[in-house]
């Protein structure tokens, strides 16, 4: 089988969102003799005990399936075979998480790098496991002769496994085995080592306070001076984005822009462009035309060419749009460079897309950004969202007070059934950035929520790691709206996590979904954030609680089509990308960038950078798989107007059925047959277009 594990990650726009397949691990301890009991996972873990740890959990691991490797095929049993590798699965999973999860979180460096390297280590484990043809055959032994009658999780259990071992190539030659084996823990090992490295980036830029023009005093306020009164700006979104958006001075911008998509450029493409040629010697060897072709067979998609026609299908649909949103574009630019005395060149460059694409929401739909985020204190949005989400999915919210947790800022809480009363999880809050720390914004599970061998249930448990700005003595931390999105949206894959609800196989637990379904829940979920109830019920002024002003409100929900064509052409950009790479076996990644940016955006790649080595999805499990986010975004929308729009967006009875449906259901169900069951038919495209202010008046599915 292939390694099943994934934290969800969200990025603020316009980068949007993504998907690390890394899935980092919680703490060591027996889910079998804990039931329902609250988790004590720890977090003071030192280097020593991480090593430790390590080689602890391998050699438990390895000898379950030794064990089931030496027995004779005829003796082969669902019990010593299927449900052997689900408790060990369900184990490993268990130790795994806190071994990787502290290199994204850790304020230790030391911490962060023993996690880093046992990440390593237990990923070549993990190619080891999966090439076990003992194991294979004895699996498919099982699948052969089978007499017993199996629950549906279990033969969908059984039937992957059978799949996924093949899809390894345990049905090749030793030699090719042997290869396969090789190269997939380079890709790894590389893998790591890319995030591991954007991880660790720590550039910064100095500039004046006239260079910063445009940009708040509550912005200057929050950077760090230089000994001359100079401002230090780093490369974390809760400087970078703003300072796109707001500075006047376009050649800041431009120096802004230059650095952040070189960040780790040489290092990271040499990288890249390995991993791109290591997988294609994969698929090739495993008899794949494609690396994309093999990763989309067990997607939704199930093909390169569905993926490229779908792209295509939303091109030509956003292509008039983009023209005519450039054309206005360069118009602000031209008029702005008259009045400021700046050259007009004619073109819109990369490091002028997100300002005019904010004078655009300021100038058509007049949305004061300055007076909106007043309204979003953090702790305003968390106990508006926790209020929506309990009342929506029936569940009732507790912080554990005195929790045994990584950092001071992180919060603890446990999450109950509000009916039964029955506690079915527990998340931690980590939303502040700080040197060292994962860059973006993600849920990260941290363990599988299902039963152990004693047929009591492990609780999940899961953590949201975002990079909103750090409050000061002075001054709460105020969200941009678009930080409000995110914070629903990675809320949501927390839910998913916790809200699963599948028997005895880890593998099936939370958002282990199909890639290009796992957005679905958390994107459905993003639209309430674009309603007026929701949005005065997580919003409040910094200062007095006092209401955001109808006319500002009703402003921020029409601006919801604002740049829709450039927006979503970006996300076209970055999936004819990655298709592009993953459909070659050697490519030029600056390159290829540049060149689909051009035809496809109408904007030209800043010279000398290389975005793609940045592009953390690319090393993160969604290599090939990019485009699942335009993907899932097609299907949430459906979900949304078609039953919770139609029959009340707090409708409880709609969200439990949702709650049921969608989110118990984990892994265990394909998700066209999640999605068939809640909305009574075949999805289509018809909501996606008309959210995004487009007319498209025929019904056409996704594929």
């Amino acid at each position: 089988y292939e390694k099943n594990t994934r934290a969800v990650c969200g990025l603020s726009k316009p980068v949007m969102r993504m998907t690390i397949q890394n899935r980092p691990v919680a703490p060591a301890r027996d889910c079998s003799q804990a039931g329902n009991r609250r988790n004590a996972l720890r977090w003071d873990l030192a280097p020593d005990e991480i090593r430790t740890m390590t080689d602890r959990v391998i050699s438990g691991v390895k000898k379950v399936y030794d064990d089931i490797g030496s027995l004779s095929p005829e003796n082969v049993s669902v019990e010593n075979t299927l449900k052997a590798l689900a408790h060990a699965d369900l184990d490993y999973a268990s130790s795994r998480y806190v071994l990787g999860f502290p290199q994204y979180v850790f304020p230790s460096k030391e911490v962060r790098s023993a996690s880093t390297e046992a990440d390593k280590k237990l990923s070549d484990f993990d190619v080891e496991m999966t090439m076990r043809e003992d194991v294979f055959t004895r699996i498919t032994a099982l699948q052969k002769n089978l007499k017993e009658n199996l629950t549906p999780e279990e033969k969908r259990f059984l039937d992957r496994r059978v799949a996924l071992g093949k899809r390894r190539g345990l049905h090749l030659s030793k030699e090719v085995q042997e290869e396969i084996k090789r190269t997939s823990k380079l890709i790894s090992e590389l893998s790591i080592e890319f995030n591991k490295n954007l991880n660790e980036d720590n550039t910064y830029l100095v500039f004046s306070e006239y260079e910063l023009g445009g940009l708040a005093h509550s912005y200057l306020n929050g950077l760090e001076r230089t000994a001359n009164g100079q401002y230090k700006v780093t490369l974390e979104y809760p400087h970078y984005y703003p300072l796109m958006k707001r500075c006047h001075n376009p050649e800041t911008r431009r120096k802004m822009e230059t650095a952040f998509h070189s960040r780790c450029k040489e290092v990271n493409t040499a990288i890249l462009e390995q991993l791109i040629h290591l997988r294609a010697k994969m698929a090739d060897l495993l008899g794949y035309s494609s690396h994309a072709n093999y990763v989309l067979e067990i997607n939704m998609a199930k093909n390169a060419s569905n993926v490229s026609d779908f792209l295509d299908t939303f091109y030509e649909t956003l292509k008039p749009i983009g023209i005519k949103e450039r054309k206005y574009i360069l118009a602000l630019k031209k008029r702005e460079c008259l009045m400021k005395g700046y050259q007009f060149d004619g073109q819109i460059n990369a490091w002028d897309l997100p300002y005019y694409m904010n004078q655009v929401e300021q100038c058509k739909f007049a949305v004061n950004k300055d007076k909106l985020i007043e309204y979003f204190p953090l702790d305003v949005v968390t106990k508006g969202l926790f209020g929506i989400y309990q009342e929506l999915l029936g569940l009732t919210f507790t912080e554990i007070v005195n929790a045994h947790v990584w950092h001071e800022d992180v919060k603890l809480y446990s999450a109950h059934d509000t009916d039964t009363g029955e506690e079915i999880g527990q998340f931690y809050l980590d939303l502040h950035p700080r040197e060292g720390k994962f860059g973006h914004a993600a849920c990260f599970g941290l363990q599988p929520g299902c039963r152990g061998p004693d047929g009591n249930r492990c609780l999940p448990v899961a953590a949201m790691v975002a990079n909103f700005t750090k409050p000061r003595k002075d001054m709460p931390c105020l969200l941009q709206h678009h930080e409000v999105e995110t914070y629903f949206h990675e809320f949501g894959h927390v839910m998913h996590e916790l809200c699963s609800k599948v028997t005895t196989f880890s593998e099936f637990s939370g958002t282990l979904v199909e890639t290009d379904f796992v957005e679905v829940p958390s994107q459905m979920l993003e639209n309430w954030v674009w309603e007026k109830e929701p949005l005065r019920r997580m919003s409040g002024h910094y200062k007095d609680g006092s209401p955001i002003p109808d006319n500002l409100l009703d402003k921020l929900i029409t601006s919801r089509v604002a740049n829709t064509g450039l927006m979503n052409l970006r996300q076209v950009v970055l999936s004819k990308v990655d298709q592009s790479l993953h459909t070659s076996s050697h490519a030029d990644t600056a390159e290829v960038f540049a060149k689909h940016c051009q035809e496809i955006l109408g904007v030209p790649a800043t010279p000398g950078t290389n975005m793609t080595a940045s592009f953390s999805h690319l090393a993160g499990g969604y290599d090939g798989q990019y485009y699942s986010y335009l993907w899932s975004e097609v299907y949430s929308m459906d979900i949304y107007f078609s039953r919770f729009k139609k029959e009340g967006i707090m409708n409880p009875k709609v969200g439990k059925e949702y709650r049921r449906v969608i989110l118990e259901a984990g892994g265990s169900v394909d998700g066209i047959d999640m999605l068939k069951t809640f909305l009574g038919r075949v999805p289509c495209q018809d909501a996606f277009f008309q959210c995004k202010g487009l007319n498209k008046s025929q019904e056409t599915q996704p594929l």
